[in-house]
């Protein structure tokens, strides 16, 4: 009874902006009705491969070439605390669709496991609204005929592969496409690059759109991940004069592994990240081109980290300061692991050169375009909080009350960002209980100083938001 009176009280002493904070969950605290005015927009969100953060030149990168990516920062807004769903590719891309961090979404580590009948994703919410919807690149999310079949969840076009180790080849043999409602393989010829091909049916997908009608372009690149292999025209500015490598020495990729052979690896990942950058730039192109610019948004993000895989080494990565002033690459719950690029452009709403510190993860994009798109309500069941005030340059912005992270490979892993504060625990299916790592990011942010010893009260707390957040799943057991 008591209760109920001090609630009635609080509800005529605090007023309606802070009521709302109070009386909704802490980490989710926006107005669920609230609706862009005007037209809703076309979303494009373009996202490389394990491209690390130090990768483009608006995030430090001194030695590859990425003016048109540059040029998206320099005319929207670049994130400088923005998370990546996971530490490898399907659990974050999984993590993106359906709005959930990986103690919830259902998809937790690589392998063929197929989003399920009852995760609604973003095409489908933006399909309902009157988006047409169109992906190309890499899904890993369902095969043909599985509940995750891109057919079943919101795309009305489709160019790419299904299987996830199928993306692993530059210049596959065959793609998946959707065409007059049946999911068919098809045989590409020999030599040309899948992300080319990604990028011509993107561009034809946009060019083709009414200008009366909103479209989502989904542009799922395999690049920069390995193996390591560009086009020519993409090599050429990082050979020199005698066709060898501008970063020599290099340390050849023997033929006969996974992946493709390749003699220049730095210079080969230099060359995938420039074509990232070139695919972008004709985007970019065709938007202007079609007079379509001004009102669409434009997402660029990575899924995870670099790697070092199909012969690039720990070197390559330190040579490039791909992760950027962080520690670990793909597959760790470090910084380096899942602290990703991420830039949005909307000329007329988001303001130019606009740098924003506000932590957030991809969960969080699943609402912030449904609301963008003029849909109504939160949807049921995520953890994402939109950040369309962040990008409007508003004051009401609300904030997580932590970003969580679990990762089933190496023994497995379990991370907490609160605020400044970084919590990592490895080995957990060996103990449950295993000692926290903890690390002040604000001073630290290299995670170099494990500073548990002195707050055991911090300690406690990520803790108990590490047994909050966790969700049993078979697929994933800890």
């Amino acid at each position: 009874m008591m209760l109920f009176f001090n609630i009635r009280v609080l509800c005529y002493l605090l007023p309606w902006s802070l009521l709302l904070m109070a009386c909704q969950h802490k980490s989710s605290r926006e107005n669920p009705d609230r609706v862009l005015p005007g037209e809703p927009p076309n979303i494009i969100f373009i996202l490389a491969d394990d491209m690390g953060i130090g990768d483009l030149g608006c995030y430090g990168q001194q030695r590859i070439k990425t003016p048109h990516i540059d040029r998206l920062a320099a005319e929207g807004m670049r994130f400088t605390n923005f998370y990546a769903g996971s530490t490898v590719c399907a659990p974050s891309r999984a993590s993106l669709m359906t709005g959930q961090h990986t103690g919830i979404v259902h998809i937790r580590g690589n392998g063929e496991y197929p989003l399920r009948q009852t995760d609604t994703i973003i095409p489908q919410l933006l399909q309902r609204h009157g988006y047409t919807t169109g992906m190309f690149g890499k899904w890993g999310l369902g095969l043909q005929g599985s509940t995750g079949d891109p057919r079943h969840k919101g795309w009305n076009s489709f160019t790419g592969h299904l299987h996830h180790v199928e993306a692993h080849d530059q210049q596959p043999d065959s793609l998946w496409r959707i065409k007059e409602g049946k999911l068919l393989k098809f045989a590409i010829p020999e030599g040309r690059y899948g992300n080319e091909i990604f990028t011509e049916d993107a561009l034809d997908f946009i060019t083709k759109q009414p200008k009366d009608k909103p479209f989502f372009l989904y542009l799922s690149f395999t690049l920069p991940h390995a193996e390591l292999l560009a086009p020519e025209k993409y090599m050429r500015p990082y050979l020199d004069a005698s066709g060898q490598s501008i970063f020599a020495p290099e340390t050849a990729w023997a033929p006969g592994q996974h992946y493709g052979p390749q003699p220049y690896p730095k210079a080969a990942y230099a060359a995938m990240v420039s074509s990232v950058d070139s695919y972008t730039g004709r985007i970019m192109q065709c938007l202007k081109a079609k007079g379509i610019d001004k009102n669409t948004l434009v997402i660029f993000a990575s899924d995870n980290g670099t790697h070092i895989e199909g012969g690039r080494s720990p070197e390559d990565v330190a040579f490039f300061k791909s992760s950027g002033p962080y520690k670990g690459v793909k597959r760790a719950v470090y910084e380096g692991g899942i602290h990703e690029p991420f830039i949005a452009r909307w000329p007329g709403k988001i303001k130019p050169a606009q740098r924003s510190d506000h932590i957030a993860a991809f969960w969080d994009v699943l609402p912030t375009l449904t609301e963008i798109a003029g849909i109504p309500g939160k949807p049921a069941g995520i953890n994402g909080i939109s950040f369309v005030p962040e990008l409007l340059g508003q004051t009401e912005q609300s904030q997580h009350e932590y970003l969580y992270w679990e990762f089933y490979e190496q023994g497995g892993k379990q991370a907490v960002r609160k605020q400044k504060w970084k919590a990592v625990r490895l080995n957990v299916r060996k103990n449950r209980n295993a000692p926290l790592e903890l690390y002040d990011l604000d001073t630290d942010p290299r995670e170099q100083y494990n500073i548990a010893g002195e707050h055991p009260e911090i300690i406690r707390e990520m803790e108990e938001i590490m047994r909050e957040a966790h969700t049993p799943n078979p697929l994933f057991s800890f």
